[in-house]
């Protein structure tokens, strides 16, 4: 008997899906001609605080984070339409930020948050709809989904989120499922230029955005309750920072679905992009690769010190002290042109460093193997 339950059980998810799954492809169809609309969606507000640090809070947090990241959209694509779910320090219910998204036929949505844990515990992660494969992550859907208990009548709005629920969710969206895991990885590979560490990205049951029907992500922007990651997220630069890379990673998953060639006019602090060289994805460990070295510390500096102008920078260690570059290049001449242009930007001791590897090697020798 038990069995005959569960098949009818898998029957009826099976129905929906496919009844579901027919009114969305012609949304997944209108995504690929554009990004016409973006709903960012500021974690918690008003009476609902969020998690907090020694002195921040998550729901301030986040609505600055949100509200550059909006204006950073605005101001590059006027013709994309921005809404906030909440543009000021108000209590939004879960449900009604879904009903935001979804009656504005949001070709995307970005809901931004900041976590809570051990003390010690630190790093960015982005989430999509899915099961949890651990119980930190459960713990912080609990924690995000704990919004309910402001709301009055939230039992009557919001069903349980069975393992059942959840994956008859996910193949409803599986249209969208692609795209929410393509933009996630684009935001943590930008948070990671950063100098964020990286948490991943995952899956676990949210409740808001289990109710959107688009692309959708969640990021946990940092620790607050990690007294090194709330002074960083408190910091309105640091902010700004955060809301930056978040844009460049909707630029790149927007130029990506549109055919855009984001080398045009895409620069960081007057350089163009272009010549901090090639994708570190393309290089194996036996190429010889040129960087330009530009900061030397007896210490450990930040990667979002501002002394780096927010440019993308690699450190290695090498007797005894720290050591950044900028730039990734398979021959000496970009690397010496990108050497010229540093020099010009203050950083008048900048040379060319060469590796194999993660391995500096004599810069004679590399290119002579080069020249080969």
């Amino acid at each position: 008997m038990m069995i005959k339950r569960i098949n009818i059980t898998r029957a009826i998810l099976l129905y929906c899906v496919i009844f579901f799954s027919s009114h969305l492809v012609a949304q997944d169809a209108d995504l690929v001609k554009g990004i016409k609309t973006v709903v960012i969606d500021a974690g918690h507000g008003g009476k609902d605080p969020g998690c907090h640090g020694a002195k921040s809070n998550e729901k301030t947090v986040t609505l600055a984070i949100a509200l550059h990241l909006g204006k950073f959209i605005q101001d590059k694509y006027p013709d994309i339409k921005v809404i906030y779910t909440r543009d000021s320090d108000v209590f939004v219910e879960l449900d009604e930020r879904a009903k935001i998204a979804n009656e504005a036929k949001a070709d995307l949505f970005i809901c931004v948050h900041a976590n809570a844990g051990p003390s010690k515990a630190f790093g960015a992660e982005t989430y999509v709809l899915g099961l949890h494969r651990t119980e930190a992550q459960r713990k912080i859907a609990e924690r995000e989904n704990s919004v309910i208990e402001f709301e009055e009548g939230a039992g009557d709005k919001y069903e349980k989120l069975s393992v059942d629920a959840i994956i008859a969710r996910q193949l409803q969206l599986s249209v969208f499922l692609d795209h929410s895991i393509n933009f996630a990885t684009k935001i943590q590979d930008e948070l990671v230029a950063l100098g964020r560490s990286n948490r991943g990205v995952r899956q676990a049951g949210f409740l808001v955005l289990y109710k959107t029907t688009m692309p959708s992500v969640l990021i946990e922007t940092g620790f607050l309750t990690n007294p090194t990651e709330e002074k960083f997220l408190a910091d309105p630069a640091s902010q700004k920072k955060m809301a930056t890379s978040l844009f460049k990673a909707f630029e790149t998953y927007k130029a990506e679905y549109e055919g855009a060639d984001l080398s045009v006019n895409s620069t960081i602090n007057g350089v163009d992009t272009a010549k901090f060289g090639v994708d570190e994805n393309s290089i194996t460990a036996k190429d010889i690769v040129y960087r330009v070295q530009i900061e030397t510390s007896a210490t450990p500096l930040d990667l979002t010190n501002s002394r780096f102008q927010n440019m993308p920078v690699w450190t290695y260690e090498s007797t005894g002290l720290y050591k950044y570059t900028v730039g990734l290049f398979k021959n000496n001449t970009p690397a010496n042109d990108l050497k010229k242009e540093m020099r010009a930007k203050g950083f008048e001791h900048a040379f060319v460093v060469a590796f194999q590897g993660d391995t500096r090697i004599k810069l004679a020798d590399a290119i002579k193997i080069t020249e080969k």
